[in-house]
């Protein structure tokens, strides 16, 4: 099984969002990075699991969102590292906007998405690489595996690891109970997404909001 440390960062209200730090060939990948107003926790939280400056070799964006790319640029800057995401959620973190490429949403909601989450100019970024089905992570984690899982995004991805773990960013939460994420942008899709999961043989799925959860506990017919 992978090494797997979970930072769990307060957000917004009661919700808290997850990073997952992974240590893989040569160092360490940290999946998702959280809202920048917690900065500082991360990096202790990193530091107490054995990442110190330089250890860092990749960051994985499932998805564009601030409270889970807020410190992606920081990071990168410090370690070193590369950050990697999907091409079509690139404009979030580039532009700064959440609303990039999301279609679901009124006008007035995305005037106020725009207005109240957005990235500052100094936590933006241009990835070092685009993630898809066809990306090879061998050089960092050994067997793993991107799946394309839209619905909460169309640029949302996942990382399975060769024993079943998912990081399913927010196509998934556990926040009450194993669920689909409550914000989606194409509901139609993001169930097409999860249907596709259930055959894969998944163990254990780490969410980006929520406690990990078995993917038995996941329930069908939704």
């Amino acid at each position: 099984m992978a090494e797997i440390t979970s930072i769990t960062l307060p957000f917004i209200l009661n919700v808290s969002v997850n990073c997952y730090l992974v240590r893989g060939t040569g160092g360490f990948i940290l999946i998702d990075t959280g809202p920048s107003g917690k900065r500082g926790d991360i990096e202790r939280r990193m530091e107490e699991a054995g990442c110190r400056t330089g250890d860092l070799r990749l960051i994985i964006l499932t998805h564009g969102d601030f409270d889970h790319s807020g410190n992606a640029a920081h990071l990168r800057r410090k370690h070193g590292a590369k950050v990697a995401m999907h091409r079509d959620d690139a404009g979030m973190v580039e532009k700064g906007d959440m609303m990039w490429n999301r279609s679901k949403r009124n006008p007035l909601s995305r005037a106020a998405f725009r207005l109240m989450f957005r990235l500052g100019e100094p936590d933006r970024l241009e990835p070092d690489l685009f993630l898809d089905e066809r990306s090879d992570l061998s050089g960092y984690l050994p067997g793993a595996r991107v799946l394309g899982l839209p619905g909460h995004s169309l640029g949302s991805i996942a990382i399975l690891t060769a024993e079943g773990e998912l990081f399913c960013g927010d196509l998934l939460g556990n926040v009450g109970k194993p669920d689909i994420w409550s914000i989606i942008d194409d509901r139609a899709a993001a169930e097409a997404s999860i249907e596709r999961l259930r055959p894969m043989g998944i163990g254990t799925v780490y969410p980006g909001h929520g406690k990990p959860f078995p993917m038995g506990s996941l329930r069908s017919g939704r």
